[in-house]
């Protein structure tokens, strides 16, 4: 074979690794990817897990309607935080957001604002699985501001979404207040 014909048979070689044979180059980094769609490559979040749970599904929902109700300024952002650790989804997203929001709330903690109240109805939403519709009755009260002075409680109602895990306990996967 002569020089020129090992020259151009090695070239041709080369050409056809991108056609089928290894890569001709080397992945993107997932910089020079994000860069080039503006999105970063990354893993799937772990998987959530929940604390708890209940025996039943309007047991979790009780449960947590009561904590989520029941609150002072100094132990709302608790209660918030312990019902994210014993939820899923978008309950556990809210009630993160809630805890974050409320945890440095000059005027929460300035007026002594609690809340408290009674879980008076669980009862399915017809039509859907696994939701209920959630009717509570609460009184907001201060104890450094009149601005809660003479409020009569209120009638409140909620949407909760429900799951029950592998192991036979239920947890809350939605929590929508609807006033």
């Amino acid at each position: 074979m002569t020089p020129r014909r090992v020259a151009a048979t090695v070239l041709c070689a080369l050409a056809c690794v991108g056609c089928g044979g290894r890569p001709a180059h080397r992945a993107a980094s997932p910089v020079a990817q994000a860069n080039a769609t503006h999105e970063y490559p990354s893993p799937p979040p772990p998987r959530e897990t929940a604390a708890g749970g209940a025996t039943t599904a309007v047991r979790a929902i009780r449960a947590f309607a009561t904590t989520y109700i029941n609150w002072n300024a100094e132990t709302v952002a608790a209660h918030m935080r312990a019902l994210a650790a014993q939820s899923l989804g978008q309950a556990r997203s809210a009630m993160t957001l809630a805890a974050g929001q409320t945890a440095d709330d000059y005027e929460l903690r300035q007026g002594g604002i609690a809340n408290s109240g009674t879980v008076e109805a669980v009862a399915p939403l017809a039509g859907h699985a696994h939701e209920f519709v959630v009717v509570t009755r609460e009184s907001t009260s201060a104890t450094n501001t009149t601005a809660y002075e003479g409020l009569r409680p209120a009638w409140h109602l909620a949407l909760a979404t429900v799951l029950e895990l592998r192991t036979g306990r239920w947890v809350l996967t939605g929590w929508q207040p609807e006033n």
